[in-house]
């Protein structure tokens, strides 16, 4: 997987070499995350909470579910830690506080912190950020060396960690190449997952890092240019595992419903990311082709993700229409699956193009406030196991109207119950 990276800085977006010169700044940090999401998870860092120089974490919270972001900075609490996964992160990434000692100025692996980290939030959701200078882990924004081996610590961390975020604090942000025999031997010391940043300047590397089984973190080149995006997520799969360098491709609507497989190559995922709707390579023809480009039942990307052996893809995508050849909503169904977001479609699109005699769309603000009250009060007072369902059903519909006429979508409720689960 390529990783993304957001540094944060002053309420700007930033690229900083050796962490303290400012090489580049922007002010567009939804629209980098939504793009950057199409690729792979978003780390989102906040380097004045890392730096204890204060906090943007305000404009940090809107991007958690924009995109699958992973996020640090000044993360020093197991109830700071909940509260971000709370309100969207998929992971958390620590630092310096996993290599602070009990005594000012001791450094040493801090077992007590990272238990209480792991059992708050979970393992598989802890990254911890083994940053390293000639070997050495260093803290405090890399500016304090601890005297920590790398590789010791690193050992010692995984037990608590999922992931192991490297960063070779030589290289980091000059573009001059990674330095791998680091990285080997890391790989060789810990079996969970690692990511790799700091210098990181070719697509070479990248697929060298990846033939390792490790991520790649960008940041400079990418915002410089010197690499796109695109091109990373595609050199970092594994395509020598197949002698046809074909690999399987899943569709699934944003729902979950599963829509149709094909096969993809490096041009089919290269028109994919160009084009904005997912492509394939055609077993039977043996060329290129674009779902919907003769029927127009386009799959519109959102996001592409790698499996864990980066052998098989998965592809987020909203369908225009029918996706499968016999008319079929999908090859595995003949119907769209009825969620609630189905219902809201149907209700928005009576509130765009009104019928003649539509109910949904004389439904004013007054009116479908009423209707709520009313059929809040029938379902508290409905006894049988099918009073319920008639009464809760009709409760959900009156709702979900009133949350349309207001532009409140079905996915921030459920962002809302997420928040509320995970608090």
């Amino acid at each position: 997987m390529v990783i993304a990276s957001i540094d944060i800085q002053n309420g700007k977006v930033v690229q900083l070499k050796q962490g303290e010169q400012l090489i580049l700044q922007r002010d567009n940090s939804g629209e980098l995350a939504a793009e950057f999401d199409r690729y792979g998870e978003v780390a989102v860092i906040d380097l004045d909470a890392a730096m204890g120089k204060g906090s943007n974490f305000e404009m940090i919270k809107p991007l958690l579910r924009k995109a699958e972001c992973r996020v640090g900075g000044g993360i020093r609490t197991p109830e700071q830690a909940k509260k971000i996964v709370s309100l969207g992160a998929r992971k958390i990434i620590v630092g310096s506080g996993a290599f602070r000692g009990s005594a000012k100025n001791e450094f040493a692996v801090n077992i007590p912190f990272l238990e209480s980290m792991s059992k708050k939030i979970g393992r598989e959701r802890l990254i911890v950020a083994v940053d390293a200078r000639g070997g050495e882990i260093v803290v405090d924004g890399w500016k304090t060396p601890t005297g920590l081996d790398l590789f010791e610590a690193a050992k010692t961390v995984e037990p608590f960690a999922g992931e192991l975020l490297f960063t070779c604090v030589e290289r980091e942000g000059t573009m001059t190449g990674i330095d791998l025999a680091p990285v080997r031997k890391l790989r060789e010391t810990v079996s969970c997952q690692i990511t790799v940043a700091g210098g990181v300047s070719t697509l070479a590397e990248i697929g060298e890092i990846a033939s390792l089984g490790c991520d790649v973190q960008l940041g400079m080149a990418l915002y410089t240019g010197k690499i796109n995006l695109a091109d990373a997520f595609t050199v970092s799969l594994n395509w020598k595992k197949d002698k046809s360098s074909l690999l399987p491709l899943i569709v699934q609507s944003p729902g979950g419903q599963v829509m149709m497989t094909g096969f993809t190559d490096t041009e089919a995922l290269a028109e994919t990311f160009k084009r904005g709707n997912v492509c394939f390579h055609s077993r039977t023809r043996n060329k290129l082709w674009m779902k919907g480009e003769n029927s127009g039942n386009v799959l519109k990307l959102i996001r592409l993700r790698a499996d864990c052996d980066r052998d098989a893809l998965l592809a987020v995508a909203e369908p225009a229409g029918p996706v499968c050849h016999s008319g079929a909503w999908s090859c595995f169904a003949n119907n769209r699956d009825y969620t609630w977001q189905f219902l809201q479609d149907i209700i928005a699109e009576r509130f765009r193009s009104p019928s003649p005699g539509s109910y949904t769309a004389a439904l004013d603000d007054d009116l479908v406030r009423e209707k709520v009250l009313e059929e809040a009060k029938e379902l508290c007072e409905a006894k049988t196991h099918d009073e319920i369902v008639w009464e809760a059903a009709d409760i959900l519909y009156f709702t979900t109207v009133l949350m349309t006429r207001a532009g409140v979508t079905v996915q921030e409720i459920l962002d809302e119950l997420d928040r509320r689960h995970k608090k």
